[in-house]
């Protein structure tokens, strides 16, 4: 047994406090590492759709792995929230050690039915000092089409449900709960080996952590996670301090519910006045009977995403850094849901609310703001029985789009953006596990918005399905709404969803689930990013750059930009450029 290291708690050693402050950090990222390296999914394994995380006695976040920015509240609010709903019900103190606790219920502040979280107690010398965490969003947890996602008006119509029950008692397997679950999903080896992966990431986690805590003591660290919490507070006030005073305002639409066609209105107003921000929804709809709102949680968590950006990125993310933030979202609204409202579209409510904060403080903070970005999940699912197997399979992604053009450099092309840090599901492990062909995946050209600092181009991704006929959803957006451009900048091209049947297209929207023939093949090309600045003051050379690499065409350059290029040449024609300039009155 390693010796235990015996030190004073009544100043900070400072190099103590970062060993451990990392230590901590890094027991988290193991179990991220397990998480992806056991899973069965390509959500998971691949995507890396999941976060881990390290929680105190007190519900108080501590720690979390660099994984997905959508978890960045979700699991400090929900850990606390289930044990006290747990012990309400069983009596105080009767989780132990070896226990493992499943939710994915939204109205519970998890996300969507989807991100179902494994919750594990850990116990140093009998007292309960802590939780470990992960959150994986599954294939499909059942509900009306594959995947889990689609136009539904209720949350009983998303999946199944998850109240606060018990996978693991005492470090075995509860058989039946497996079974209940698994009895109400598509994808069963898929779902139960990732539950099985988020186990073994949480005893990971639990092990680094019983070290930890074996070297240093429970009182020494006890008060060095305090003094953790109060640093990334006093840190995150100290950046409230420089950030400009005063109230800025934004608004933005989805382009629909899912179910209605209406657009779905958003508003917010922040305030910064010096040592807290707050951000005030009111004004925003009420929530809808579709599928396109969010709880509070999510609401929450865009925007401490939002803050984050603007902030030294160095500030350790945990309790401390929640604490100067108050969020404003009216009950019953598209941003604060009240039972039994749907949401799988949550996170796409609350990616499209980091665009429209980012426009509020787009006036105050220009060199701190990107231009609209694809602004949407855009998740992609499809399954239906494989011709190969006979088996079910389900299949799961989000695709990426264009980010926004910044005051000192281009948004980059097909990128993942704001709260979603998935990662890219190659063409070839696709092909291989499911029944697909992808028959395109490449930029899309002109969608970039034009400007000094152009936007990011959207991609294009087409499905063709041989020899079954699968059900396929999007639910995404950026259809009719385009990302902004800011400061003279232009907007993005919007998105577009095509079905190809019997060689005609038709537009799909961007929510919608159709049952598809042997053949068909479905189109989606994403959103560009806008531009920043305006387009005639662009370098000529960076313009010409971008029509040789094919993301832009010669009559682009020319009429967004105002750059003419020598016919047959790989030369821009300066006296033509000037003069289009000046004909365009720039």
């Amino acid at each position: 047994m390693p010796q235990r290291e015996s030190r004073t708690v009544s100043s900070v050693d400072p190099v103590l406090f970062e060993v451990i402050r990392n230590a901590l950090v890094e027991a988290t990222e193991e179990m991220s590492v397990t998480l992806q390296r056991t899973a069965y999914s390509t959500n998971i394994k691949t995507r890396l759709d999941y976060s881990c995380a390290f929680v105190d006695a007190n519900g108080r976040m501590i720690a979390q792995a660099f994984c997905q920015p959508a978890h960045l509240v979700t699991i400090g609010r929900l850990v606390p929230r289930a044990v006290a709903e747990y012990e309400a019900e069983h009596g105080q103190g009767t989780l132990g050690p070896g226990d493992g606790l499943l939710v994915n219920d939204p109205h519970r502040q998890a996300s969507h039915l989807n991100d179902v979280f494994l919750i594990t107690p850990f116990f140093h010398e009998g007292e309960l000092t802590g939780y470990v965490a992960n959150c994986c969003h599954h294939v499909d947890v059942g509900g009306g089409a594959p995947a889990s996602i689609g136009a539904f008006r209720e949350i009983y119509q998303e999946g199944i449900i998850l109240p606060v029950v018990k996978l693991f008692d005492g470090g075995d397997l509860v058989d039946d709960v497996l079974k209940l679950m698994l009895a109400n999903v598509r994808a069963k080896k898929e779902v139960a080996g990732d539950l099985r992966a988020q186990h073994a990431a949480n005893e990971i986690g639990l092990r680094r952590l019983s070290a930890l805590w074996e070297r240093y003591g429970a009182e020494m660290l006890g008060s060095y996670m305090e003094r953790m919490i109060e640093y990334s507070e006093r840190r995150l006030r100290a950046e409230l301090a420089e950030l400009p005073r005063g109230e800025f305002a934004a608004e933005g639409c989805l382009d629909d519910d899912g179910i209605t066609g209406e657009p779905v209105h958003l508003k917010v107003r922040i305030r910064f006045d010096g040592s807290t921000a707050r951000f005030d929804f009111t004004g925003t709809d009420p929530q809808r009977a579709a599928p396109m709102n969010c709880n509070l949680t999510q609401c929450f968590t865009a925007c401490v995403y939002v803050l984050k950006c603007l902030v030294d990125p160095d500030i350790p993310l945990n309790e401390g850094f929640y604490r100067p933030i108050e969020v404003v979202a009216p009950e019953g609204s598209a941003v604060n849901v009240r039972p039994p409202a749907g949401v799988v579209g949550g996170w796409e409510v609350a990616m499209r609310l980091c665009d429209i904060m980012f426009r509020a403080l787009a006036g105050p903070m220009p060199e701190r703001v990107p231009a609209g970005t694809k602004g949407m999940i855009c998740h992609v699912g499809f399954g239906g029985e494989d011709p190969g197997t006979g088996e079910y399979y389900c299949f799961l992604e989000t695709l990426a789009g264009g980010y926004g053009g910044r005051h000192d450099a281009d948004g980059p092309d097909a990128v993942q953006t704001h709260i979603q840090n998935t990662q890219n599901a190659p063409i070839e492990e696709t092909e291989l596990n499911y029944p697909v062909r992808i028959h395109e995946y490449s930029l899309v050209p002109d969608s970039e918005g034009a400007g000094r600092r152009r936007g990011g181009l959207a991609l294009c991704r087409e499905y063709e399905f041989v020899g079954h006929e699968p059900t396929f959803t999007t639910l995404a957006d950026r259809a009719r709404f385009p990302a902004h451009g800011l400061h003279g900048g232009g907007d993005g091209k919007v998105a577009s969803y095509r079905l190809i049947s019997g060689g005609e297209a038709r537009d799909l929207g961007s929510k919608a689930t159709v049952q598809l023939a042997t053949g068909d093949r479905v189109r989606i090309e994403t959103a560009g990013g806008g531009g920043f600045g305006p387009a005639h003051e662009r370098d000529p050379d960076a313009v010409l750059r971008d029509v040789r690499e094919g993301k832009i065409s010669r009559a682009r350059a020319r009429a967004a930009y105002g750059v003419a290029i020598q016919p047959g040449e790989w030369t821009v024609d300066l006296a033509e450029t000037r003069r289009l300039r000046r004909a365009q009155g720039r």
